[in-house]
């Protein structure tokens, strides 16, 4: 007797059935109405497809033998057949690993029945057309070929006899797939007298052959399927594999990596100084774009010219810079900001600067800021690697265009990293051993992805996710946070609140901050007035440095210097001489020069000696014979200033540009408002609107998601009572089913009608059970088990039995009305 899936699922106990749903999640997605329902779903072509991207190499082989092993007339095979094709092979795999690849095939339901008629599940067929790379069957293919694969003997005599080019394509044929095109008039016999005119094959003794392809499909060794199309047959095949098997070569655990274990440690370092690296580029990079955006352009994007810019602001190349970029959009702190068109430089309408979590982003702690930066290039949908190369228009993809966008890049960059992680700690394979593993871990989910792959292990290691080639220890476990679901109590049954939210630093956060350099909150200053910082400073000496000093080199140990540039541009902030003195004594853990004491008094006494304000423009001094070398110096002459006063200069140009040129000519001037008061103001900043970052756990946006077990066992509750309601339905009575056609057919009696209605309100009454026959909005027959609430103004109000919903029927609808009991 056949037995459908559905049975199959029917006879499952609930825990067996939320184990399926939790080895594949798209089944609950939406919820289905039944268990029949659940089936069809289980044997769609797109549940099957996703299912088969996450089986392995041998565990696709030993469904490959499964669907070789089919007997013609049911449809069926067994497991011991399943187990006898595939250690028919000179390096047969041992039983019990082939037993467990049919579990785990069985345990997703895509082999199915008794282990003695085990059924394929629907569409496998249509996503693998060619088992194990073989074709079909000679008998499907053509009858005279057929004939020839019944003659075992005469076969292997006209194997023997194809010229060594004929045979090169049949073991490349062989070796699947088993379909190969040929161009166009190759399969026509020659013309007569052609024959001398061949040219002589090398590879057959010298001896002309004309065409390989056409000597194997009148041989009946191939089939032409089509006019450009071969195809080789399965007998045809099988008998190639002779010394390998029917399968191929079986490999039952991933390829060995040779690469030596590394140093824990060594990786560890090596990735910590990545690590500080990004976090400078990436913060230099968002302050050279909040002093100069970047437009957008009106096709999207970042320009090229701008991505130079910035990547010589930073002395990054372009890749890395764009990598950047893309990453701090990812993670909220790079956005668009709306401005007039005639604001741009380009005639764009936005530009791209820094938003307001770049501030937030600033005073975390370092390994906080770079976890945020390493969250958004783990979950962005973008590939990076792409900026630079042309679209199918033959257009170049800039950065942050729509060109770059990728559904699968967060899955690839969790299948790169997922590699390493489940390598032994500290080992650095190479990039070939690297895809070998992903080939055998998911053959149909990597072919075709290598150069995806690549990149992937590239930009790990500019973020200093890896270093030395190993994954590091904080990498793992920034690894694990993404894609393991959290295990918490009710209050976050679906596993998606992030340690940063709940206010607790993440795992990533604690073991990156035990490898870093702790931060120093004091600096050295030498003689020749350069401040060395000795480690990476706290966020509050990182503001003060970046007010009073010129950084001249980073690393972990920083250098900067104090100019007088520097200095003025810390009085212009807001500081005075005894600011600027009590900072130094107070940072500095060496004696502070002389020189600098200078400085800064030099710098202080002549700050604020010329006071710019507002009449067109205006300059005043005490000092008059500052006065007069400013009316004479020859660089301020396109002002064209004009003494009012001995003690007074104006001019008809604005205040900014009178501080510019005045700053540019050596001076240091300081603006002032009507009552003469000194205005200090610091730069203005203007900041993106704020943005969410894509740091949550949803790394793949294609992915579903993974719920508990009591949430599935919830759904399989549900699923279960739709069963129940649907087989109730199925066994409603004959008048319920029927009174529907006879709707159709003609008016319903006024007899009928009465007493459907004298049955409904006494069911109300008694608050009991009842079917319903009705014809719905689109005249469909349907029959429900209700329960009514109320009658009235033409219409029924009552509770389905299935749903635990309230729904309304129109009375006029109604064909039939039969009580449960």
């Amino acid at each position: 007797m056949t037995t459908s899936l559905a049975d199959q699922l029917r006879a499952l106990p609930d825990e067996a059935l939320a184990a399926l749903l939790q080895l594949r999640p798209d089944l609950v997605v939406p919820v289905p109405a039944d268990v029949s329902a659940l089936a069809l779903r289980a044997e769609s072509r797109v549940s099957v497809a996703r299912v088969l991207d996450g089986l392995d190499q041998f565990t696709l082989q030993i469904l490959d033998a499964a669907r070789l092993t089919r007997d013609p007339s049911d449809g069926t095979t067994s497991t011991d057949a399943v187990l006898a094709m595939a250690t028919a092979g000179p390096h047969p795999p041992a039983p019990t690993t082939v037993r467990s690849a049919v579990d785990r095939l069985r345990a997703r339901f895509l082999l199915y029945g008794p282990e003695q008629a085990l059924r394929v599940a629907g569409s496998v067929d249509e996503l693998a057309p060619y088992p194990a790379g073989l074709g079909r069957s000679a008998q499907e293919l053509d009858l005279r070929t057929a004939a020839l694969c019944a003659d075992a003997a005469k076969l292997r005599r006209t194997l023997l006899a194809a010229p060594p080019s004929a045979r090169a394509i049949l073991d490349r044929l062989a070796a699947g797939p088993p379909v190969g095109s040929v161009p166009p008039g190759s399969l026509q016999a020659p013309a007569l007298g052609a024959e001398g005119d061949l040219p002589p094959d090398p590879t057959n003794g010298g001896a002309p052959t004309g065409s390989p392809v056409r000597w194997l499909v009148e041989a009946r060794l191939l089939v032409a399927v089509s006019p450009g199309t071969v195809e080789l047959p399965r007998e045809v095949g099988l008998l190639l594999r002779r010394d390998t098997g029917p399968l191929g070569s079986l490999r039952t655990s991933p390829p060995p990596v040779d690469a030596p274990p590394r140093e824990a440690k060594a990786a560890d370092s090596a990735g910590v100084g990545q690590t500080m690296e990004v976090v400078r580029h990436t913060e230099a990079l968002l302050e050279a774009l909040a002093t100069e955006p970047a437009p957008v352009l009106r096709s999207g994007g970042v320009g090229v010219r701008d991505l130079r810019r910035l990547a010589r602001s930073v002395a990054l190349d372009e890749p890395t810079t764009a990598l950047l970029v893309e990453v701090a959009y990812a993670a909220g702190l790079l956005g668009e900001l709306d401005l007039p068109a005639a604001a741009s430089r380009y005639g764009g309408e936005q530009q791209v600067l820094p938003t307001g979590a770049y501030e937030v982003w600033r005073a975390m702690s370092l390994a906080h800021r770079w976890e945020q930066l390493a969250r958004g290039w783990l979950t962005m949908s973008r590939q990076a690697g792409l900026v630079g190369q042309r679209d199918d228009r033959d257009r170049p993809i800039s950065v942050l265009s729509a060109e770059a966008e990728r559904a699968g890049a967060p899955a690839a960059r969790r299948a790169v990293l997922g590699v390493l992680a489940d390598l032994e700690p500290a080992t650095a394979p190479t990039a070939e051993e690297v895809l070998a593993l992903l080939d055998w871990r998911a053959p149909r989910r990597s072919r075709g992805r290598e150069a995806a792959h690549r990149e992937v292990l590239t930009e790990a290691a500019r973020l200093g996710v890896t270093g030395l080639g190993a994954l590091t220890s904080y990498g793992r476990l920034l690894l694990a946070g993404v894609t393991e679901p959290d295990e918490r109590g009710g209050d976050d049954p679906l596993g998606l609140r992030t340690d940063t939210e709940s206010g607790d630093p993440s795992g990533t956060v604690r073991a990156l901050d035990a490898l870093l350099p702790a931060p120093v909150d004091h600096f050295l200053v030498q003689a020749d007035l350069s401040v060395v910082v000795p480690g990476p400073p706290d966020p509050t000496l990182a503001g003060e440095l970046e007010a009073v000093t010129e950084p001249e080199s980073a690393g972990g140990a920083s250098v900067h210097r104090v100019t007088t540039a520097s200095i003025r541009r810390a009085l212009d902030a807001g500081y005075t001489a005894d600011d600027l003195h009590e900072l130094f004594r107070r940072r500095s853990r060496t004696p502070i020069p002389q020189g600098l004491t200078y400085l800064v008094d030099d710098v202080a006494r002549q700050h604020g000696g010329l006071r710019v304000g507002s009449a067109g423009g205006y300059v005043r001094s005490d000092d008059e014979a500052l006065l007069a070398e400013v009316l004479a110096d020859r660089r301020l002459t396109p002002l064209a200033f004009r003494r009012l006063a001995p003690t007074v200069l104006c001019t008809s140009y604005q205040v900014g540009r009178m501080l510019t040129a005045l700053r540019d000519a050596g001076y240091a001037p300081v603006p002032e408002d009507a009552s003469g008061t000194m205005v200090l103001s610091r730069p203005r900043v203007r900041r993106a609107p704020a943005r969410v970052p894509l740091t949550g756990r949803a790394a793949d946006p294609l992915a579903t998601p993974r719920l508990a077990l009591p949430r599935l066992l919830g759904v399989v509750e549900q699923i279960q009572r739709g069963e129940a309601a649907a087989r109730a339905a199925r066994r409603a009575p004959a008048v319920v089913r029927g009174g529907a056609a006879r709707a159709a057919a003609g008016p319903l009696p006024a007899h009928g009608h009465a007493e459907a209605l004298a049955v409904l309100q006494q069911a109300v009454r008694d608050k009991a059970l009842v079917w319903v026959g009705y014809v719905d909005a689109h005249g469909a027959t349907l029959s429900r088990l209700l329960r009514p609430v109320s009658i009235g103004a033409g219409y029924l109000r009552a509770e389905d039995e299935r749903t635990e919903m309230l729904h309304t029927f129109a009375l006029h609808r109604i064909t039939a009305a039969v009580r449960e009991d």
